[in-house]
């Protein structure tokens, strides 16, 4: 993942998948306030047949692609060297496991909705969901603790990312009926791939910070000012990037209520509200 398109292409995929886990959230919600219940994954709506299950498809054949692409091409299908494992290209074998658990979690989610062998309940493939996240954390995790100054400051933010998404996926099999808990799931996800777009574009593509550059053994600042303008960079961006996704998913919230909103759905929120304020009462 180490390049530009090695983190364009992950980043699509996550960015496809958290967007459409929005929008079915927010969709799901404004439209059965009462009975809404998150989900895993969400089926293309009103679609019958083998097109429903799209989210998956986009999943296995994404992480499928990409595994292979970091265990048999970069490799050069030279796994092992007198017996052990390539240590030129351990990089690759962790990205490829990590990408294996996302193949898996679809292959299971797939399986549980089309056959009987594998009756999983909605809560088990959260937990799948989170196991695949924690698989991505620790990767990245000693990613940023091996490499320093700028491209370890991009693996860091990518870090808390991540974690996010385990912690909106273990409280999905817990709160299933939350919309809160479903939507942050959605925009952990959608997150993380604007961040991998982010890191593609500043560290192997051209908003590389002024005096910063790629070299063989990473990324490198003539000196510790130009390293702390370009970490500080990254924050204010993904601060932006929250600001940005937020500001949309408010503006979507208010377009999909006006549109297809439950009459149950005004009288929830006010519900809720007038409950708030009965509680406040002193007694």
């Amino acid at each position: 993942m180490g390049s530009f398109m090695g983190h364009l292409l992950p980043g699509t995929l996550f960015l496809l998948v958290g967007l459409w886990h929005i929008f079915n959230c927010v969709l799901n919600y404004v439209s059965h306030p009462r009975s809404f219940k998150g989900r895993a994954w969400h089926p293309v709506p009103r679609v019958k047949g083998r097109l429903k299950y799209l989210e998956l498809y986009v999943i296995m054949i994404g992480s499928f692609v990409d595994m292979c692409i970091e265990f048999l091409y970069s490799t050069h299908l030279t796994f092992t060297i007198d017996g052990a494992l390539n240590p030129h290209h351990m990089n690759d074998f962790e990205h490829a496991a990590m990408l294996l658990m996302f193949f898996i979690f679809s292959v299971a989610c797939f399986i549980s909705e089309t056959t009987g062998l594998l009756p999983l309940p909605e809560g088990t493939l959260f937990i799948f969901a989170s196991m695949a996240f924690m698989a991505e954390y620790l990767l990245f995790y000693f990613h940023s603790t091996s490499h320093a100054g700028l491209e370890g400051r991009y693996h860091q933010l990518l870090v808390i990312l991540i974690g996010l998404c385990i912690v909106a996926a273990v409280l999905g099999a817990a709160f299933r009926e939350s919309f809160v808990v479903d939507i942050l799931g959605g925009l952990a996800i959608t997150l993380q791939g604007t961040w991998f777009y982010e890191t593609a574009f500043v560290l192997y593509g051209p908003k590389m910070p002024e005096g910063c550059q790629e070299l063989p053994s990473g990324i490198l600042c003539e000196s510790p000012e130009q390293e702390m303008v370009g970490m500080s960079h990254a924050n204010t961006t993904l601060s932006a990037h929250i600001i940005t996704l937020l500001c949309g998913l408010l503006l979507f919230y208010a377009l999909a209520a006006r549109v297809w909103g439950h009459r149950d759905l005004y009288s929830v929120s006010k519900g809720l509200s007038s409950q708030t304020e009965i509680d406040e009462l002193p007694s």
